[in-house]
């Protein structure tokens, strides 16, 4: 009886602590091999494959975090400069990959909901324009480094000419202010010259009062005032057809144009003047968005951006000087038809190179 009264005792003990109903037993003396059995099918039990397979990932991603963290102390430490210049880049991947999926976001709720592109908010329009317009610019790189090996030729090009090649999400803050007075510069180059094209065109005028009004805008213009929306509004009837609509006009004067978008003019006029239309025309509607919007509703940001995007040098105005212009330049463009793209972009001169005005002696 002693023997058999502690055989089964220890049956139980087993069966207990492996978590397996006592029924499951049914030898009548003690086993090793059933002993090992039941330790296993525990095991089992506790640490499934999939809770297995979640905790190797888990400790994997915590040791490459801690690895990165270090990674960065040490370039923080020894080498300050690329660590801003990596610090840049990291930050700069991560604004171009929220950027690509609030484009993806974008683009399905358009076509899920038949939007059409005019009527989207203002933020929604501006980012799509902004990306396709770093899209672009970013074509070039991406070519360049298409065969083997020249990936070590692009971080160079990119590190010695970032405002050429690299988008805006890999500039500093400082890189940022830096190359936009230097865009800045460039299109201002062109203000006299399409000025004097407007001058030149007064004697293709048959109208004596349209030449007048011509005249005197532009002899208030280079004297240095600033004018009014209804100056620009009295010729506005000159840019829809000829002389100076935006199909009519002469090629210099378009090519003139393009850097006041930012545009490349080694290009066929007739190609030049297809791209000004529809930049033009995509700025109209953005003008007619922020009306929507309220224009009380943009941030600082923004509404630097919108200001400058439209010619004017916000470097050294302030945010009441913006908000003035930009309010005075939404009265002038939301009164414009389609086909009045011309005057839109002469008025990126008319109304922006003398302001603020000059004060009054």
């Amino acid at each position: 009886m002693a023997p058999s009264y502690m055989s089964m005792c220890h049956r139980v003990s087993v069966t207990f602590l492996c978590g397996i109903r006592a029924t499951a037993v049914t030898a009548d003396l003690y086993s090793p091999k059933l002993a090992a059995t039941q330790v296993r099918l525990c095991l089992v039990r506790q640490y499934s494959p999939s809770q297995a397979r979640h905790g190797i990932g888990r400790n994997i991603v915590s040791r490459l975090k801690w690895a990165n963290e270090k990674y960065e102390r040490f370039l923080q430490r020894r080498f300050p400069r690329f660590y801003l210049l990596y610090q840049t880049f990291m930050k700069g991947f991560r604004l171009l990959f929220q950027d690509a999926k609030e484009v993806h976001r974008i683009k399905t709720r358009m076509i899920a909901n038949n939007i059409d592109y005019q009527k989207l908010p203002y933020r929604e329009m501006e980012k799509l324009r902004q990306v396709r317009r770093d899209v672009i610019k970013a074509i070039p790189l991406v070519i360049i480094s298409i065969p083997p090996f020249a990936n070590y030729l692009v971080f160079v090009l990119m590190y010695l000419f970032p405002r050429q090649l690299l988008i805006r999400h890999f500039w500093t803050q400082q890189q940022l202010l830096e190359f936009q007075a230097v865009y800045h510069m460039q299109r201002a180059q062109h203000h006299r010259a399409i000025l004097d094209g407007l001058e030149r065109t007064v004697s293709s005028v048959q109208d004596h009062r349209l030449q007048s009004h011509l005249v005197n805008l532009c002899r208030k213009v280079q004297g240095g005032a600033h004018p009014v929306v209804s100056d620009v509004h009295a010729v506005r009837t000159l840019f829809s057809g000829p002389p100076l609509g935006i199909r009519r006009m002469y090629a210099d004067q378009m090519r003139h144009l393009c850097p006041l978008l930012f545009l490349t003019p080694r290009l066929p006029a007739f190609w030049i003047g297809r791209r000004l239309n529809s930049h033009a025309l995509e700025l109209m509607q953005l003008d007619r968005a922020i009306v929507r919007l309220g224009l009380h509703q943009l941030n600082d940001m923004e509404l630097r951006e919108a200001c400058y995007v439209r010619g004017l040098n916000v470097e050294r105005l302030s945010l009441a000087q913006c908000r003035e212009w930009l309010t005075q330049w939404l009265q002038f463009s939301t009164y414009l038809k389609e086909s009045e793209t011309s005057l839109y972009l002469h008025s990126m001169v008319l109304l922006t190179v003398n302001y603020p005005k000059p004060p009054r002696s």
